[in-house]
């Protein structure tokens, strides 16, 4: 986990790997939970039956956008902002669903810092960051990812 104190400190980062994640399973209940949560119910992510004699792997895949939803989980332990009141996500800049996510696959989470930037009392930091997929050689996602971190600049 990267430390970071100030604006400096973030800055330090720029174009440093700032963490790995442990492989999560994206297993069709998690699939079939994000489809009911979002109404997303197309049948290559929910329908087993037709994906096994449709789909070229025989598997429903993970929605795209279940994948972007992982991302706040995959990342929340790769830095640590002291003095913090609140985290904000941003927003996206950009955004590429490259490979499929099979399911039973395992994913995890890679991040790059590309941009820390003061904007008034927070830091807004710029990361990519790369969904990985087990054996695959592309990855599944790669975004760019907003965030912003909201100093107490109260003293303690």
């Amino acid at each position: 986990m990267r430390i970071i104190k100030s604006i400096d400190d973030a800055q330090s980062l720029i174009g440093e790997e700032v963490g790995l994640s442990d492989w999560v399973v994206i297993d069709q209940h998690r699939i079939d939970q994000f489809a009911e949560a979002t109404a997303d119910h197309q049948w290559i992510h929910v329908d087993t039956e037709r994906a096994a004699r449709e789909l070229p792997d025989g598997k429903t895949i993970a929605h795209g956008y279940l994948t972007i939803a992982l991302i706040p989980a995959l990342t929340c332990n790769f830095i640590h902002v002291e003095n913090l009141v609140r985290t904000v996500n941003f927003g996206l800049n950009k955004v590429r669903f490259i490979a499929p996510i099979p399911v039973g696959s395992r994913l995890r989470g890679r991040s790059i810092v590309l941009q820390a930037q003061q904007r008034a009392d927070a830091l807004l930091l710029t990361s990519q960051v790369r969904i990985e997929v087990e054996g695959q050689k592309l990855p599944a996602c790669v975004a760019e990812t907003l965030s912003m971190y909201f100093f107490n600049d109260k003293e303690s």
